[in-house]
């Protein structure tokens, strides 16, 4: 049996989408009924109801040691999708208390309970820091403590040091380091936010780039490379590196909207996100954005899929397309 955790997140439920279609028997985590419903809507986007009986859930929380008992009683494969996902860093202490000592605890169960594999999703923000010799991000790219980074990225990056303790005590293991993810269903959170308010008129861009990959590619990726012989090992899931200003106009062009005109210099940015901090602290609201947020939108980062091409012979579906499939199912 297969345990999934984050099944009420984007990745974590197009996964379920996926097993189920396969008549996997599936065992999902959920904190509250109203997460379910999400994940129950994903299904009827692609008018696949029927196949959303085929998963068993069980209610727990991965902070929560007594409550994952139940989920790992009779489980053989693991993926562990759940992540708080935040860049506000008033989360630091939540962000670590969920990615890393949550992913500590499914480590741990998976050691206690003798699973066969565990699959963990990370992220691009949990890659190492390039060197000035270096010209694209790659899995061997050395984390370097003593360059800044944001909260979230230290806590996938520690998460990712329980996975690999997890395998030196002898749980076969596998990592997927996925770029920003582009997917149906989830319209309010995450990169379908990024959806809605270009839909609305954002004016703004940036020339910054990073790698962009659909969620059905991470998907496809995580599930190959779990019923593989690989272990041991992490990928890079990226389709395309791609500059914030093609993917907004792209994603405008989609809705028919005008496409930003306005470029967000680096300076704008800076005053941006203290003002920003300042709004948040005496409104006591969550921050939209934060110094790390504003450099990331700047920068310029290529990183290489080499790794997870050569070995699965994997083919990325383009972001265009990805971006056009998207929008087309969000117009249903």
């Amino acid at each position: 049996m297969i345990l999934v955790t984050g099944g009420t997140g984007l990745v974590g439920a197009h996964l379920l989408l996926h097993l189920a279609e396969k008549e996997a028997a599936i065992r999902a985590i959920y904190r509250t009924e109203k997460s379910i419903a999400k994940t129950k809507s994903l299904f009827s986007l692609y008018q696949k109801e029927s196949f959303f009986s085929n998963i068993e859930w069980v209610q727990a929380d991965i902070t929560d040691v007594p409550s994952l008992e139940m989920a790992f009683k009779n489980i053989d494969y693991v993926y562990h999708c759940a992540a708080l996902i935040s860049y506000d860093p008033n989360d630091e202490n939540q962000l670590r208390k969920t990615n890393i000592e949550g992913t500590a605890n499914i480590v741990n169960f998976c050691l206690e309970y003798n699973i066969k594999k565990l699959c963990h999703v990370s992220s691009i923000a949990a890659l190492g820091d390039l060197a000035s010799h270096d010209a694209e991000v790659t899995e061997a790219t050395e984390w370097n403590p003593e360059d800044p980074h944001s909260d979230y990225a230290i806590s996938k990056y520690g998460a990712e040091m329980e996975i690999w303790r997890g395998q030196q005590e002898g749980l076969n293991v596998v990592i997927v380091n996925p770029g920003i993810i582009f997917g149906a269903g989830f319209w309010e959170q995450g990169s379908g936010v990024f959806f809605t308010k270009i839909k609305n008129g954002f004016p703004f861009y940036t020339t910054g780039t990073t790698g962009y990959v659909g969620v059905n590619d991470v998907v496809k990726s995580m599930t190959q490379l779990m019923t593989s012989t690989i272990t041991g090992e992490r990928y890079i899931v990226v389709a395309q590196n791609v500059t914030f200003k093609k993917v907004i106009a792209t994603i405008a062009e989609n809705f028919n909207v005008k496409k930003p005109k306005l470029e967000a210099k680096p300076w704008m940015l800076a005053i941006a996100w203290r003002l920003d901090w300042l709004f948040a602290s005496i409104l006591r609201t969550k921050r939209k954005l934060s110094k790390y947020s504003a450099k990331a939108l700047c920068s310029v980062d290529y990183i290489s899929n080499d790794k997870i091409k050569n070995t699965l012979n994997f083919e990325f579906q383009s972001i265009d397309s990805v971006i056009t499939e998207v929008i087309q199912l969000q117009a249903q």
